[in-house]
């Protein structure tokens, strides 16, 4: 356990460019209390002691905001930044390495018995406030980006965003855990793509009536023009949405 400790001692200074001296990783960081606390109540959970693991636990959760009960698995060089509001259900298995953010929810979806939480590979990257629940498989090498909820199992080498959750991005390439600027935005992109659609028809559409005999020309004008004044609104609520979203 005392190697196991150092690895989650040690990571936080590879993770947190904050991190400058060790008194204040270990006084003022509550992923690694948190984790300290959780390595004994594991311990104890494991000999089969009733109640003190789970008041152990309780108050870990009191001190630190994170909330992790005693039968969950965690590998080792685990870090929880900031941790408040994390919570980590009883048969969430967790792989080496792996980098937890403030209000990530590692949870079941019933009160089915057996293994009903999910099951994290090495080299994780959970955003903040993402929910991960049910039974899952989560494979090595996975971003799961901030405020995501995934529902199903996701494969190696995946970046997965959105409610519920869409692999967005599949490669081999070991990435920054940290750069969650890079994540894809896959919602504003099909956005913009159909946006960019409907211009092209419109286009389409203005060069078809262009090629139309005078009369129906004039009809076609008239319908066009109630058609404008219906969209103006939604013209403008489109683009207020275009103007904050960062497509």
């Amino acid at each position: 356990m005392l190697s196991t400790l150092l690895a989650d001692f040690r990571i936080i200074f590879e993770r947190d460019p904050a991190a400058r001296n060790w008194l204040e990783v270990l006084f003022c960081y509550p992923g690694l209390q948190a984790l300290i606390f959780h390595r004994i109540s594991h311990r104890l959970y494991q000999l089969g002691l009733p109640f003190f693991p789970r008041f152990l636990s309780h108050i870990a959760r009191f001190l630190t905001g994170v909330e992790i009960h005693p039968g969950a698995q965690i590998g080792h060089g685990v870090f929880i930044d900031h941790g408040m509001g994390v919570v980590i259900g009883e048969t969430a298995i967790i792989g080496d390495y792996c980098l937890i953010y403030q209000g990530v929810t590692l949870g079941g979806t019933g009160k089915e018995s057996g293994k009903r939480h999910p099951t994290l590979g090495k080299n994780v990257v959970v955003g903040g406030g993402a929910k991960v629940l049910g039974n899952l498989e989560i494979g090595n090498n996975v971003r799961i980006g901030a405020g995501s909820v995934v529902l199903r199992n996701v494969p190696s080498d995946c970046t997965v965003v959105g409610i519920p959750g869409r692999i967005v991005y599949r490669s081999g390439v070991k990435v920054d855990p940290l750069e969650h600027g890079s994540l894809p935005d896959s919602d504003a992109t099909v956005i913009r793509l159909l946006l960019d659609r409907i211009e092209a028809l419109e286009e389409q559409v203005q060069v078809m009536q262009s090629q139309q005999p005078n009369d129906q020309r004039l009809v076609s004008a008239i319908a066009r023009e109630k058609f404008s004044e219906s969209c103006r609104l939604s013209d403008k609520e489109i683009q207020q949405y275009l103007d904050g979203s960062g497509i």
